[in-house]
């Protein structure tokens, strides 16, 4: 990485966590959200996993749509051309690490809580997934330098 790289986003970004249930697929949709035209971005997972209901409710809470996400994995993924692989869970870095090998790309890891052990009501639950994405939100804002559009 050359001086100045950290400060330009990349122009293709993966995000992979263990399912492509709830962590890849929040990251990318707010990555979308916030770099609309100016970085594609993707996301998958180590294994298949199912839609999961509470991320759509937390993710319509800040207004972005994922209840048409459908899970899939690395595999299923039909353009592999990122700058960037972002890997959100032990298993999903692994496998990352495995396209460095072959493929010009960078990877990086973000620890990153699993909401779907939270335990107790549906509140707390949600509170759980609502962690999960403010985190989310506040790394890609911090990682890609976002700065918010000026007001019209």
């Amino acid at each position: 990485m050359t001086p100045g790289d950290s400060d330009r986003p990349p122009s293709a970004v993966l995000f992979a966590c263990g399912m492509n249930s709830v962590r890849s697929p929040m990251a990318a949709a707010i990555t979308r959200h916030l770099f609309p035209h100016s970085i594609y971005v993707a996301s998958a997972g180590v294994r298949e996993g199912k839609r999961d209901p509470f991320v759509t409710v937390v993710m319509e809470e800040i207004g972005i749509d994922l209840s048409e996400h459908q899970p899939h994995t690395f595999e299923d993924l039909s353009d592999s051309s990122f700058d960037l692989i972002v890997s959100l869970a032990p298993e999903a870095h692994h496998q990352a690490l495995e396209m460095t090998r072959t493929m010009a790309v960078d990877a990086e890891y973000w620890p990153t809580e699993d909401p779907t052990f939270a335990e107790g009501s549906r509140d707390q639950r949600l509170n759980a997934y609502r962690r999960t994405r403010d985190l989310l939100m506040q790394r890609i804002k911090k990682r890609f330098a976002w700065q918010r559009p000026p007001s019209g």
